[in-house]
């Protein structure tokens, strides 16, 4: 099975290798900035010829693409940045290639054909606001050995730790490299490899996933995950606990004088603090992902509407930080990787008001409502629990029909609602959807 993956090091990078790469940085920035001058200077020269009455070809051309764009940075290139010898040419189409993208992402929000929030037309990037950033995609990079990556113009520069992972992959041929994006987070700089990598994938679940079958999971807010096996895993709340600091870090830049040493060193005191509290975030949703996808040949999770759940001003910040979508992300591409399955539950179907004993639905439960009393069967039991365990009946006989996990039409304990059998991602209301395996990874 061929997946794309990202590998993603820490470079520790020496004093000159350091200010190349905050060179090539501000090269893509650039380039950048000057498209989108150029793309704003021509739109308001279409505007201002059009109200003379001028028409199809005599209009001004816009550079709107990515071939346009480089032909006019070619072009001009040696007049307006005489340095541009200095860095690698890839740091300039990194820039255009940005603005090509967003051009592209305004046009279709407009048009309708991008799903999500309504996308604005780009703006400037400032130095020090906007995020450094360059990629790669020809000439001689790629990884040296395990402790150095090549970066043209700029050297072998050392990794923070080895690359077996993916050194060993390229050696064997079962992956191939397509590009590398060097960043700049919390003030450390990063090189993130995008792969066409083999993947061993198992034609049906291993022993130990047979035994852990299909599991339910409940997220929430008290407990980051509740499972139909009665496991409860606590929500650690990395943000709560580093709230201290948070205040003390934003405190100190707010009172520092614009433009000022001191003001730098604060703002990177507050990155810092920001960078490690998603770094453990990340960490612990990538162990349990990859463990429910490890022991377990079905997962089922729910459609959870986080967009709505956000408006909730007493329950925003539990939500953003626990971090659902990542989640249910990595879940798509890791059950994939380790032959298990994810099925999606409708957004509408009512797991935590239905009984997962008798079926009795509880239409009048809150949230306030921890315990589930069931006044059919008189079964007591945690809300979340509950919710778990009818997640996981809702697919766990069709799974069991069938080893792509898409068993034949049946009624559910849903009161009515039938699993239908369905390609992934076409799940209608009140119906389960398998999603997709996804070869990518962060």
């Amino acid at each position: 099975m061929k997946t794309l993956q990202a590998y993603r090091f820490a470079l520790d990078p020496n004093d000159a290798q350091l200010a190349g790469l905050r060179r090539h940085a501000g090269a893509a920035r650039f380039t950048f900035n000057w498209g989108l001058a150029r793309v704003k200077a021509a739109l308001s020269q279409r505007a201002a010829e059009e109200t003379y009455g001028v028409t199809g070809g005599g209009l001004t051309p816009v550079p709107w693409t990515l071939p346009a764009l480089r032909l006019a940075w070619n072009a001009a290139k040696r007049e307006i940045a005489p340095w541009w010898d200095e860095c690698s040419k890839e740091a300039f189409s990194a820039g255009l290639d940005q603005l090509a993208r967003a051009l592209k992402n305004f046009t279709d929000s407009r048009k309708g054909q991008r799903k999500g929030r309504r996308v604005g037309f780009p703006r400037f990037k400032k130095r020090g606001k906007a995020r450094d950033s360059f990629r790669y995609t020809t000439g001689a990079y790629g990884p040296a050995s395990d402790l150095y990556v090549k970066l043209p113009r700029i050297g072998r520069v050392k990794v923070h730790e080895p690359m077996g992972a993916l050194t060993g992959r390229l050696a064997d041929g079962r992956a191939r490299l397509l590009g590398a994006t060097v960043s700049r987070t919390a003030g450390r700089w990063f090189v993130s490899f995008t792969a066409e990598a083999d993947r061993d994938v198992p034609a049906e679940p291993s022993r130990r996933q047979r035994a852990g079958g299909t599991v339910g999971v409940d997220l929430g807010v008290r407990h980051l995950a509740v499972l139909s096996t009665g496991e409860m895993v606590p929500n650690p709340k990395h943000y709560q606990r580093a709230e201290r600091k948070l205040r003390r870090a934003s405190r100190a830049y707010a009172r520092s004088k614009p433009g000022s040493a001191g003001r730098r060193q604060c703002a990177a005191e507050l990155a810092r603090v920001h960078g490690r509290i998603a770094n453990q975030r990340r960490d612990g949703l990538h162990k349990i992902a990859t463990r429910l996808a490890k022991t377990h040949d079905v997962v089922v999770v729910e459609d959870l509407n986080v967009t709505g759940m956000v408006r909730n001003r007493r329950l925003a910040k539990a939500v953003a930080t626990a971090g659902f979508a990542e989640i249910r992300r990595q879940l798509a591409y890791k059950t994939g990787w380790y032959g298990s399955a994810l099925h999606v539950a409708d957004r509408w179907y009512p797991s935590s008001k239905t009984c997962s004993g008798c079926g009795w639905r509880n239409p009048s439960l809150t949230l306030a409502n921890r315990t589930f009393h069931c006044q059919s069967c008189r079964l007591v039991l945690d809300r979340d629990l509950n919710a778990a365990i009818n997640l996981r009946i809702l697919v766990a006989a069709s799974t069991s029909e069938t080893q792509n996990a898409r068993g034949a039409d049946r009624k559910t304990h849903s009161g009515g609602q039938v699993a239908a059998k369905r390609e992934p991602g076409t799940a209608r209301a009140g119906q389960t959807g398998s999603a997709a395996p996804q070869g990518t990874a962060a």
